[in-house]
């Protein structure tokens, strides 16, 4: 018992560490099950990178539809990023942040789509921005905004 009281410190940093991990990864995996029943539920909205639609129409509206995200990194990740920067290798922390909030602005801009009545988005562009801006103390967090052009068959007048 001893032993505890002399390194309190260490087992709370250990403690804290571990609840930290274990609730992430609860959110992580309950944010990932959210995702592929929206990836489900919209997968009638086609999206190409392709500059034109695979079948093109003579008449057709067109629409520009978005969806962004902003993401941060948590304490625990980038905890680990920090050793790993020291040994060097893959951020896996790092890959799921960013296919996460990948997957949820190309869900959001679908779903920009559907609202509006459209059911193929051609041209999707990805970009994403920096806004913590790479300053020490500052927890690691970008912005990723998908965008593309909405297209639905025309109709008659």
């Amino acid at each position: 018992m001893e032993l505890v009281f002399q390194n309190l410190d260490l087992f709370l940093f250990l403690f804290l560490l571990a609840l930290g991990f274990s609730i992430g990864r609860i959110l992580e995996l309950r944010h990932y099950r959210s995702i592929r029943q929206r990836e489900q539920s919209l997968a009638d909205i086609l999206a190409f990178t392709n500059r034109f639609p695979p079948n093109p129409v003579d008449r057709h509206d067109v629409r520009l539809v978005s969806g962004a995200v902003v993401i941060s990194s948590d304490y625990f990740k980038q905890f680990v990023a920090g050793l790993r920067n020291l040994v060097g290798g893959r951020f896996r922390g790092y890959e799921t942040l960013l296919d996460r909030a990948r997957r949820e602005a190309i869900l959001r801009m679908k779903e920009d789509a559907k609202r509006a009545g459209y059911s193929m988005i051609v041209n999707v562009k990805i970009e994403n921005t920096s806004i913590s801006g790479g300053r020490a103390g500052t927890m690691p967090s970008f912005e990723l905004l998908a965008y593309g052009t909405a297209i639905r068959p025309a109709r008659s007048a």
